[in-house]
């Protein structure tokens, strides 16, 4: 018996008002050669997730911005819909500031991840860290598949199957720090942080929905100064002891 091919649908989240953004995106897309959508994002807290603003400035060092709480809702509401999505077996979500390698991507779709146990796959990330290789021609010729430890930020692109949405949907429900740094915590949730290189797509150097008000230095109030410097030292032992566990025999 022929197996089923995989079902992927491809998703961009932007703003239902983003006009030029979502012009721009579509122009560049023009080519893409798959199906994708635009996914309206959150504006506002996901009825089954949990805010507590004192939680947020012990975890992260200072609230979080409306833009971050619609943000974190939008990537847990797509996680919910896959959950229940009869049609799907994987997402792939994307932002819609971001130029794509169609190409690749029509390739890296046809792909059942899930059956590898590679459940979440980054396309892009922001920041340096520590990687090893998982495997080299992934999906085409020089390309590799690689894991990543510790905080390398952003949600621009990335694949999720639906055991990954559970595992990240159940854990994430209380909201203590940005969509991105969570996701990045894969000693705590369990769910592997994999990525692409080199990258299937960038980042446009354009002015963030989110805001920059959340670089601003922010002063911990007096009553919770104790709690933050535990969870901060809690937090980098925990990423020593476990984060870096598979990574430090690496050459």
């Amino acid at each position: 018996m022929t197996p089923r091919p995989v079902r992927t649908r491809i998703f961009v989240v932007s703003m239902a008002n983003a006009g030029e953004r979502r012009r721009t995106f579509a122009s560049g897309a023009g080519a893409a050669g798959v199906k994708w959508d635009f996914f309206d994002a959150w504006d506002r807290l996901h009825p089954e997730l949990s805010y507590d603003e004192d939680a947020a400035i012990v975890a992260k060092g200072r609230p979080l911005r409306q833009g971050e709480l619609g943000c974190y809702s939008s990537h847990f509401a797509l996680w919910m819909q896959l959950i229940a999505d009869p049609d799907a077996d994987q997402y792939v979500v994307l932002e819609d500031d971001v130029i794509v390698d169609w190409d690749y991507l029509a390739r890296f779709a046809a792909v059942d991840h899930g059956l590898s146990g590679h459940d979440y796959i980054r396309l892009y990330y922001k920041k340096p860290a520590p990687s090893r290789v998982i495997a080299k021609d992934f999906v085409c010729r020089a390309t590799w598949l690689t894991e990543v430890s510790g905080y390398c930020f952003g949600t621009q692109g990335y694949l999720i199957t639906r055991a990954g949405a559970q595992r990240l949907a159940g854990h994430c429900r209380e909201v203590r720090r940005p969509i991105d740094d969570e996701l990045d915590r894969s000693w705590i949730h369990g769910v592997r942080n994999l990525s692409v290189f080199p990258f299937p797509l960038m980042e446009r150097k354009v002015e963030s929905g989110i805001g920059l008000q959340r670089f601003e230095r922010f002063p911990v109030p007096r009553r919770l100064k104790l709690q933050r410097f535990v969870a901060r030292t809690r937090e980098r032992a925990g990423y020593q002891l476990f984060g870096r566990r598979r990574f430090r025999f690496q050459r």
